[in-house]
Order: C-alpha cells, then sequence, then structure tokens
C-alpha cells in the first residue's frame, strides 16, 4: 500500500495506472443498462391479481388462465399475456372464482360475454364443424385433383403418335 501524499504536493498519475479503473468503469457502463432491461422485464411478465387463498383455487385460477385467450392478442393466452385488456381479464376471472363459480361456470361467463373465440379448445358444435371437417375436406379434394391430374396425363402419352420411347425401340433393335 502506497503511503498518502503529503498536502501540496501533486502525484504523477501514470497512464497505465488508470487503465485498470476506466476498463471497471467501461464495464459497468456496458452492463447497468443491460441489468436493467432484465429487471424492468421480469416485472412486465408479473400477474398482478392477488394470489387465491388457497392452493386448490390458485391452481384453477391458472389453469382458466391458460386455456382462455387473450382478446387483444389473440394468439396468447390470458396468463401469458402483458396488455392491460388481459390483466383486466384475469382480474374477472379471480373474482368470478372467489365467488365460488365452478370452471365451468367461468368459461359459459366468458363465452356468453365475449364469444367462443375467448376458448382456445372451442367445444365442437354444428356452427364450428366446418373447422373440424374442412382438412378433411380440403386434404380429399387435393388427392381427387391429383388423380385426375396424373390419369390425363398418363392418356396423352398412350394417345401420343410421337412417342420418343418408340424410336428407341427402333434403334436397339435395328443396331
Amino acid at each position: 500500500m502506497h503511503s498518502p501524499a503529503p498536502l501540496g504536493v501533486r502525484l504523477r498519475v501514470r497512464p497505465r495506472d488508470c487503465l485498470g479503473v476506466c476498463l471497471r468503469l467501461r464495464r459497468a457502463v456496458l452492463i447497468a443498462p443491460l441489468l436493467g432491461m432484465l429487471w424492468i422485464g421480469s416485472a412486465w411478465g408479473v400477474d398482478a391479481t392477488p394470489p387465491m387463498p388457497t392452493p386448490q383455487l390458485q391452481q384453477r385460477y391458472l389453469a382458466l388462465t391458460h386455456e382462455l385467450r387473450c382478446m387483444q392478442c389473440q394468439d396468447e393466452s390470458l396468463a401469458d399475456s402483458q396488455v392491460s385488456l388481459a390483466g383486466q381479464m384475469r382480474a374477472q376471472v379471480h373474482d368470478l372464482l372467489l365467488q365460488g363459480m365452478s370452471d365451468q361456470q367461468v368459461r359459459d361467463y366468458l363465452v356468453a360475454r365475449y364469444g367462443e373465440f375467448i376458448l382456445f379448445r372451442p367445444p365442437m358444435s354444428w356452427r364450428n364443424a366446418w373447422l373440424w371437417g374442412a382438412p378433411l375436406v380440403l386434404m380429399l379434394v387435393g388427392l381427387l385433383v391429383g388423380w385426375r391430374i396424373v390419369a390425363a396425363r398418363r392418356r396423352l402419352v398412350d394417345q401420343d403418335p410421337d412417342d420418343p420411347r418408340d424410336d428407341m425401340l427402333d434403334e436397339h433393335w435395328q443396331a
């Protein structure tokens, strides 16, 4: 350790003495914003609704918020969405569960208010049956179109008088 310099004496600071301090300061300046972004990012993902009084209610709340769609984001669940509308809907689910409603009653209440679109897995009904049957119908139509194209090309090849395969066979037999 160096002893402190007497008052009035100027110290000469060599550039290499300052190098370590500058590097530490530079690292701190670069790392501080990154840590701030991590801290802010973790705050965004926090569910602001208070916890449920019992673990069973908390499990039901989490299960419901994961199976209900955010009406603003539309491809995120209420539990994963960070928009204010999702926060309001989470609070609504929270309140409905505290009122003693069953999971199905909560779902029915939200479907009556927002429509079946709020459910990630809507039940099959006549109104949405075309959604369940459309992939099968489209696949069958695609197979039918493909089969018809192959059959039509096969007929064209059979009817072609200038078939190159005939010329190759003639050359083979003449040789």
